[in-house]
């Protein structure tokens, strides 16, 4: 994965503030970093429900475990 250094970002940084001109940049950035919140917000909301149906599922596969084993211990003595 490349590298992104501060010169890179520094360049970036110039040439936005030359597009946008001074005025509309950090409304630009307040933007973005509004859009960033959002999306991590959203990740972070989907990771949740995945590892909330994987315990889930990781607890009926306990239970359906637990009950053939109670079933086969059963059928061994009775």
């Amino acid at each position: 994965m490349p590298q992104i250094g501060w010169l890179e970002i520094l360049s970036v940084v110039i040439i936005a503030i030359l597009v946008l001109g001074p005025k509309e940049f950090p409304i630009a950035l307040k933007k973005i970093g509004s859009y960033i919140g959002k999306l991590k917000n959203t990740v972070s909301n989907f990771q949740r429900e995945v590892t909330s149906v994987t315990n889930e599922v990781d607890l009926n596969e306990e239970i359906v475990s637990k009950k053939n084993k109670i079933k086969n211990d059963l059928d061994k003595n009775g």
